[in-house]
């Protein structure tokens, strides 16, 4: 199982993702990412950086990191430009970019709103969301975000592998058995005995939020040494 983090981003200036992601390259973990959120959920006066942008810094600064979006939002610019962006950062970090995608949700609405952007049904998104995969599955990993049951039949169906949010261990063992699953989600009290758990359970990838302590990450994923972009 591969270990990751997300980035800060709520920030006004990338100093404090850039210096994160630094610390976590020199714990030797796999990767990092970042949300695609116009501001924290739930608080509209707070700041956001734009994911792809930061990725495309992190990944040129450390080359054993892969990188990605969790997740990139479909909808929110035009499919074409959504692989594009991809397509860039994959050109700056080959064999080192997830295309993880989602479709949001009625949390992230009143982004979409605020900024104008066309508000698009359960099945539209979920449309969008297979045309985007259509178009990087050739060439990159594609997760999708889980979400409602036809979102993640739909993954299933296409070969994606399913990211859960915060799932437990039993759940997480319960969708590796149907297809490829990674896992995501907030710090538990007990990070080192979660993360034997999502291991055993069959995750194939572990990342967690900002506040998470690197230390105990990098001793886990020391002593349960795998090979990087395996």
């Amino acid at each position: 199982m591969k270990v990751g983090v997300l980035l800060p981003t709520f920030r006004r200036g990338a100093d404090d993702a850039l210096d994160f992601a630094e610390r976590a390259a020199n714990a030797h973990l796999d990767g990092v990412f970042a949300y695609d959120h116009l501001w924290p959920m739930g608080t509209p006066t707070r700041p956001s950086l734009a994911p792809f942008g930061l990725l495309a810094v992190v990944a040129t600064r450390h080359e054993e990191l892969c990188v990605g979006p969790l997740v990139a939002r479909v909808g929110m610019v035009s499919t074409a430009h959504l692989v594009e962006q991809f397509r860039t950062l994959e050109s700056l970090a080959p064999g080192r970019v997830i295309a993880a995608l989602g479709t949001g949700d009625k949390l992230s609405a009143p982004e979409n709103a605020a900024y104008g952007l066309e508000e698009r049904s359960a099945d539209e998104r979920r449309a969008l969301l297979a045309a985007t995969h259509e178009q990087l599955a050739p060439t990159l990993p594609v997760w999708f975000g889980a979400g409602s049951s036809t979102t993640n039949e739909l993954a299933r169906t296409l070969g994606a592998t399913l990211n859960l949010w915060g799932a437990t261990a039993a759940r997480l063992a319960t969708e590796c058995v149907i297809g490829p699953t990674s896992w995501a989600g907030p710090t538990p009290d007990d990070l080192e005995e979660h993360l034997d758990a999502l291991a055993l359970a069959g995750a194939s990838w572990a990342i967690f939020s900002p506040d998470v302590a690197l230390g105990p990450l990098e001793y886990w994923r020391t002593a349960n040494e795998v090979s990087r972009f395996s």
